[in-house]
């Protein structure tokens, strides 16, 4: 019998190494694996604003790669692994993560808007985005408000649940880098208007059971993962989103009497922002050096380097919405550390892939 007849009879074959390595992924993925997509849009986004361009044109290329993969091996779990979708959606930990889903797809638009100009791909995929934000949003708050039995607080909150004001926050920014130079219906201004202020609570109402749990239930150093980061960068996509209505005030009607309100409530959400980086990179000294923990890839991680890349870009677009012209330098440095936290993470994943279609060694 030749090799490739045995390969294949023996599921020991290039071919079913990637479907077995597709299935598997499948079962397993984690729903918040669309953070990938995520961080790699606001990273190339950051970048193109530091005058990066060709790796923010890089960057838009692994993302038309990551988001269809992560839609096909998504959809494949819907269709074959129904019942692990299912008890994920009501799972108080797993569940926050579907959000990335509308996040990922938003954030993709504005990359697409941003760095392209493709303005027709960015309207596609917010209306994508606004269709899967409406379904996520009350799947989620309903399904984790009739579970009977509940988890604690310590086991059932953590930072991953702030991706809801995330994902809110990123259909307001796409709307607003589509419509630059014109308003768009006064419906759909009214419609932006009110989610943005939406995402402003989701961020205020959670945000307290995260601090409480930070400061007053015991935590092992294992409960210092990744997602905790989106508690800085929910708060700074939220200024990012602010900063971008100031910027759409002159050309949108609707804006003109709130944009007082607006620029108090976004001079917070920035400074938010600033002061959890300080604690936060404290938090990850503690845990590893302190603790001496190991740095192991999880796919957790992209939570981490999404915030990173957004304070950049928040930061940035935040400066020339207030007029103030001398914040610069921290988005010039940031770039870099979010460009290499990106590039960990892509190799660890890079990694896993590759771990994952060589499958277990052959039996002699």
């Amino acid at each position: 019998m030749d090799n490739g007849r045995e390969a294949s009879l023996t599921g020991r074959g290039p071919v079913n190494r990637i479907r077995r390595a597709a299935e598997n992924g499948a079962i397993s993925l984690f729903p918040g694996y669309f953070a990938l997509v995520m961080a790699t849009g606001v990273v190339s986004i950051a970048c193109h604003f530091m005058g990066l361009r060709p790796i923010a044109l890089a960057l838009i290329g692994v993302n038309w790669i990551a988001w269809p993969t992560l839609w096909a091996l998504t959809i494949l779990r819907a269709m074959r692994f129904r019942a692990e979708l299912v008890r994920d959606l009501s799972d108080h930990q797993r569940a926050p993560g579907f959000f990335t889903i509308v996040a990922g797809t938003c954030v993709l638009g504005t990359q697409n808007v941003v760095v392209l100009g493709a303005r027709d791909v960015g309207t596609a995929l917010w209306w994508l985005g606004l269709i899967l934000w409406f379904a996520i949003m009350y799947t989620f708050f309903t399904a984790v408000t009739v579970r009977a039995r509940k988890p604690t607080l310590k086991r059932g909150i953590n930072g991953a649940w702030l991706i809801a004001a995330v994902s809110t926050q990123s259909v307001v920014v796409l709307r607003g880098v589509i419509d630059v130079a014109a308003s768009p219906p006064e419906v759909i201004q009214f419609q932006v208007i009110a989610m943005f202020l939406i995402g402003c609570m989701l961020y205020l109402a959670i945000i307290p059971l995260i601090f409480y749990r930070l400061t007053f239930v015991p935590m092992s150093r294992e409960d210092f993962s990744p997602p905790y980061w989106i508690n800085m960068g929910a708060v700074a996509i939220t200024a990012l989103a602010g900063s971008i209505l100031i910027l759409r005030g002159e050309t949108w009607p609707l804006l003109g009497p709130l944009l007082p309100f607006l620029r108090g409530f976004t001079f917070f959400f920035w400074a938010v922002a600033s002061w959890w980086i300080p604690f936060l990179f404290l938090l990850m000294l503690w845990r590893y050096l302190w603790m001496r923990d190991r740095f192991t890839y999880e796919p957790a991680i992209w939570g981490m380097v999404f915030p990173l890349g957004m304070y950049t870009t928040s930061t940035y677009q935040f400066d020339r919405a207030m007029g103030y012209g001398f914040l610069d330098p921290i988005p010039e440095v940031l770039v870099y550390v979010a460009l290499t936290a990106w590039t960990l993470g892509m190799a660890g994943l890079l990694r896993r892939v590759t771990g994952a279609l060589r499958g277990p060694p052959v039996p002699r």
